[in-house]
C-alpha cells in the first residue's frame, strides 16, 4: 500500500539530478515517512478498529472531524487511484505505442479498475497474497540492473535516448518523492482483519520505511555509476534504460514490472479505501447499504463498486496534476491524524498503547512538525498547477469545503445522531 517499487520515481532524477535526487530520496523518509510511521504505529496499536485513521480522528476529536477525515481521504483517493492505472498504461505504451492512439489507453486503465474491484470483492486473502508475489516480480528487474551497473561504469555517458517531455524541476521532484513515500496510514483501515495488530503494525511500519528507501535509492545509485544523463529520465523511462543495460529481455521484464506495479498498488489500495465507507456505514454516517458484505468473502462489495465508479473519471488527468491534488488532500487528512495522536494523549492518557511514540507529550507533538512543513510546501506548489481553469490549490479548497457542507447535509438527514465512537457495531451482513 505504501510502495509499488521504483516505478514512478523517474521524474525525481530529471528534476533534481542524481546527487540531489538521491539526497531527497534519503531525507524524505526521515522527515516524512518515519514520523508518520511512528504516529500510525501508536494509534493502530491502541485502536485497531475497522476504518483505521477515520476511527482514530472520530474518537479523539468528535463526529465532525471524523467525517472530515473520511471525506478528505475518499476525495484524495479519487486522484490517488487514477495514478496507478495511468502508470500501468505509461509502461504498456512504452512497449506497444498502439495503445496511445484514440482512447485505447483509457480503456485499458478502466479495465485495471474493473479487474481490481472484482479481485477485492473476492476477499482480503486474495489481495494480500497477490500483492506479496507481485512485489517480488516487480523488484526483480531492478535487482538485475543493480548487479549489472558495476560492469557498465561510465558506459552510458553518451547513450542515445529518446527526447523527454518532462518539465519537472527540483521542487516538482520533491513533490513526486513525497507521493512515493506516502500512504502509511492506508494499512490501518483493515486492522480488524490483521492478526495481532498491536504487535504487527509497528514492526511492519518501521521495516517498510527501510525497505522502501532501499528500493528507491539503490537503482538510481547504480545508474549514476553508468554516466547516463539525468535529463534522460521521465515517467516510464525505466523501460528504455533497462534496454540499454540488459537488452530487449530486461526491457520487457521491466515494462511488465511497471504494469505489475500500477496494478498491484491499485489492487491493494482498493482494499484500504473501501473499508472507510464500510466503517462509516457501521457508525451510521452513511446509508446501511455501504455496510453490506459479500456472503463468502466478507468484502464490502457495495463500497468497492461505488468507489470504482467514482475513480474512473479521473483517468483522463495527467500524472503530475494527479500527484499535486492527491498530496494536498491527503496532507490535510494526515494533519488531522497527527492532531488525533496529541489529543488522545490528552483525553485518554491511560489508553493501553502497546507501541508509543518516544519522548512523551513533547515527542507526540514534535513527530508531526516535519511532515506538516512539507505539506505546507506542497500547498504552495499546488498554486502553479491548474484544474478546470483554476489553480489546484483553489480546486482543492473547494473540495475541502464541500466536506463541511456534506457533513451538515448528512447531519440534517439523520438528526437522531450516530453510533458512539467508542462502540463498534457488528458487521452488517
Amino acid at each position: 500500500m505504501v510502495s509499488g517499487g521504483t516505478y514512478g520515481t523517474e521524474d525525481i532524477v530529471h528534476g533534481a539530478g542524481y546527487g540531489k535526487g538521491i539526497l531527497i530520496l534519503l531525507l524524505t523518509p526521515l522527515l516524512w515517512s518515519l514520523p508518520t510511521a511512528f504516529m500510525i504505529g501508536e494509534l493502530s496499536s491502541a485502536l485497531p478498529f475497522e476504518g483505521g485513521y477515520y476511527a482514530w480522528v472520530r474518537r479523539a476529536m468528535g463526529n465532525f472531524w471524523g467525517f472530515q477525515e473520511a471525506w478528505l481521504s475518499l476525495v484524495a483517493s479519487i486522484f490517488d487511484m487514477a495514478i496507478y492505472p495511468t502508470l500501468f498504461v505509461a509502461y504498456l505504451t512504452s512497449m506497444f505505442p498502439w495503445f496511445q492512439q484514440n482512447h485505447r489507453g483509457v480503456i485499458v486503465a478502466l479495465g485495471v479498475v474493473i479487474v481490481c474491484a472484482l479481485m477485492n470483492i473476492a476477499g482480503v486473502k486474495v489481495v494480500s497474497t497477490t500483492s506479496l508475489w507481485l512485489f517480488f516480480a516487480l523488484s526483480a528487474p531492478f535487482a538485475i540492473i543493480f548487479v549489472l551497473a558495476p560492469f557498465k561504469v561510465g558506459a552510458l555517458a553518451n547513450a542515445v535516448t529518446k527526447p523527454t517531455s518532462s518539465n519537472v524541476d527540483i521542487l516538482g521532484g520533491l513533490l513526486i518523492c513525497m507521493w512515493n513515500y506516502m500512504g502509511w496510514d492506508n494499512a490501518s483501515t483493515i486492522a480488524t482483519e490483521v492478526e495481532r495488530p498491536q504487535r504487527t503494525y509497528p514492526r511492519a511500519m518501521l521495516a517498510a520505511v527501510v525497505i522502501v528507501c532501499l528500493t528507491y535509492v539503490a537503482p538510481f545509485a547504480a545508474m549514476w555509476m553508468t554516466g547516463l544523463p539525468a535529463n534522460a529520465w521521465e515517467t516510464g523511462a525505466w523501460a528504455d534504460i533497462a534496454g540499454l543495460m540488459g537488452g530487449p529481455l530486461l526491457r520487457i521484464a521491466l515494462v511488465a514490472g511497471g504494469m505489475i506495479s500500477g496494478f498491484g498498488m491499485f489492487n491493494a489500495l482498493v482494499m484500504s479505501y473501501s473499508r472507510l465507507p464500510l466503517a462509516m456505514a457501521q457508525d451510521g454516517m452513511l446509508p446501511k447499504v455501504f455496510g453490506k458484505l459479500h456472503p463468502k468473502s466478507r468484502a464490502p462489495w457495495v463500497a468497492i463498486s461505488v468507489l470504482a465508479v467514482c475513480w474512473a473519471p479521473c483517468l483522463l488527468l495527467d500524472f503530475q496534476r494527479l500527484v499535486t491534488l492527491d498530496i494536498m488532500l491527503y496532507g490535510a487528512s494526515l494533519t488531522l491524524e497527527f492532531l488525533a495522536l496529541i489529543w488522545l494523549r490528552v483525553r485518554e492518557p491511560n489508553l493501553p498503547r502497546p507501541f508509543r511514540v518516544p519522548g512523551g507529550m513533547l515527542g507526540a507533538i514534535a513527530v508531526g512538525i516535519a511532515p506538516t512543513l512539507l505539506l505546507g510546501f506542497a500547498i504552495v506548489r499546488s498554486q502553479s498547477e491548474t484544474v478546470l481553469g483554476m489553480s489546484s490549490f483553489a480546486f482543492g479548497l473547494i473540495l475541502i469545503g464541500a466536506g463541511v457542507v456534506a457533513y451538515f447535509v448528512n447531519h440534517a438527514l439523520k438528526p437522531a445522531g450516530w453510533a458512539p465512537a467508542e462502540q463498534k457495531p457488528e458487521m452488517a451482513g
